[in-house]
């Protein structure tokens, strides 16, 4: 039993020693890293992208001076365009500030037994220095910096297209803001940012407005609503039309930004209307019953457009939408349209041959002489011109200074000058107006005055001329 005591008490000594020179030798290992890793990255370690694992200070240091040295800028641009910038363009090189050996000092080089299986990146700010005088030039003699090689921005835009208006989509454009490239380039070379994209960065002009822009939009279905709509004016043998080509002439912005008319430009459109259309105390030419032309001036027939009323029509018959056919707003109106306002239903009265006829539709059912107005006595002479029937009346006392006569019809066309029968005449015609004239009616025979009576209207032209 002792000696078996004594073996077992051997084998003892013998295990612990072997545990203590193993420990021992663990100890001056593990010392060894602690002090190798002192000055060495870590396995595993990567600075600014490079593997520097078990590298010294300059070791790395020397890398990332030669990573700069072969540093290039990828440089993208608007349309998967391509350039670069090296660092010899730049006079670009790596500059020791401390960093490489301040990241190894922090790393932790007594656990570098757990550093094997790791992968650990680290970024250090390079101290970078470049020729900035090198880097503007080059930046500026870059393709995509030649203002030949530029496109403007521009914005999005209304235009007009065959059936209305259209919004044109914005360009891009490819102008770039140089000041921002610069800086971005600058930054990219001194971080050692491999690729920069311009457009990403945001260094390109940018329209103001694009083709979705709330307000444009907004614009062009007003501008389409208010031209969209074709407005005719019947004027019998003629016609005028208001449509897009001219609607677009009058468009204006009001104080909320929305597209309405110019009343002012409608007005002076409405104003040319009446110029060309309106007849109202117009000069004219007139043929005779015998084919003799005659210019007749004054009287108060004829057309004549309320200009502040179909200015304010007009306005509102566009704004509407409804493409339609109108006559305009008149003040004045004749009974024929046409380019001859008076038609085929008229009085014609011949102060000199003492003749009047009365035409309806063309067919002369009236011929007949008459008595009119005596020239010679101030104010009695029968007025010449254009006019329209005022009135009809029958039975009638015509009053005056000094008189007062029944008639059985009366159709004044001039004041108190009109046609009458004169049942107290027993001759009409010839020279009976110069000796014994009316005070500037037309006296006429019982039964003609009677038809014209049955057959007229208010408002039907009466030509009278000498």
């Amino acid at each position: 039993m002792t000696e078996e005591k004594a073996v077992k008490s051997v084998g003892k000594k013998l295990v612990v020693c072997l545990i203590l020179v193993f420990l021992v030798l663990a100890a001056a290992a593990y010392f060894i890293g602690v002090y190798y890793f002192s000055n060495h990255f870590l396995p595993g370690s990567k600075v600014n992208g490079f593997n520097c694992s078990y590298m010294t200070v300059q070791e790395t240091e020397e890398l990332l001076a030669k990573s700069v040295d072969a540093f290039v800028l990828e440089i993208r641009t608007r349309g998967n365009g391509v350039e670069g910038i090296s660092a010899a363009q730049a006079d670009l090189h790596y500059v020791s500030d401390g960093s490489v050996e301040e990241l190894m000092k922090k790393q932790d080089r007594y656990k570098w037994f757990l550093a094997f299986n790791q992968n650990k990146s680290y970024e250090v700010e390079r101290s970078i220095e470049y020729d900035k005088d090198k880097l503007i030039e080059t930046v500026r003699q870059l393709d995509c910096m030649q203002e030949e090689n530029n496109i403007p921005p521009a914005d999005a835009y209304i235009k007009e297209n065959a059936s209305g208006f259209e919004i044109v989509p914005e360009v891009e454009g490819t102008t770039l803001k140089r000041k921002a490239v610069q800086k971005l380039v600058a930054k990219a070379m001194t971080t050692g940012t491999p690729s920069v994209d311009l457009e990403e960065a945001g260094c390109y002009l940018a329209p103001k407005v694009y083709r979705d822009d709330k307000t444009l939009n907004k614009e062009c279905k007003q501008i389409n609503r208010l031209t969209g709509v074709v407005i005719t004016y019947d004027f019998a043998d003629r016609t005028e039309t208001v449509d897009k080509d001219m609607i677009k002439n009058w468009l204006v912005k009001n104080k909320k930004g929305n597209y309405t008319l110019d009343k002012e430009k409608v007005a002076a459109f409405v104003n040319e209307l009446g110029y060309k259309y309106d007849t109202f105390g117009c000069t004219r030419t007139f043929i005779t019953y015998d084919g003799r032309e005659k210019t007749i001036q004054g009287g108060d027939y004829g057309w004549a457009i309320d200009q502040e009323g179909e200015t304010e029509a007009l306005i509102e018959a566009i704004k509407s939408g409804v493409t339609q056919v109108r006559e305009p707003v008149y003040a004045y109106e004749g009974w024929s349209r046409s380019t001859n306002d008076i038609g085929g239903t008229y009085v014609e009265i011949d102060l000199t041959n003492q003749r009047m006829l009365f035409y309806k539709d063309g067919i002369a059912i009236v011929d007949t002489p008459v008595v009119t107005g005596n020239p010679n006595i101030q104010g009695n002479e029968t007025p010449t011109g254009c006019f329209a029937i005022d009135g009809m009346k029958s039975p009638s006392v015509l009053t005056g200074e000094g008189y007062a006569q029944a008639v059985t019809y009366w159709m004044p066309f001039a004041g108190n000058v009109g046609i009458h029968d004169a049942t107290w005449r027993s001759d009409f015609g010839g020279s009976i107006y110069i000796f014994n004239g009316s005070h500037g009616c037309v006296n006429t025979p019982y039964d003609q005055a009677r038809i014209i009576y049955e057959n007229i209207g208010i408002g039907a032209p009466v030509v009278v001329y000498k």
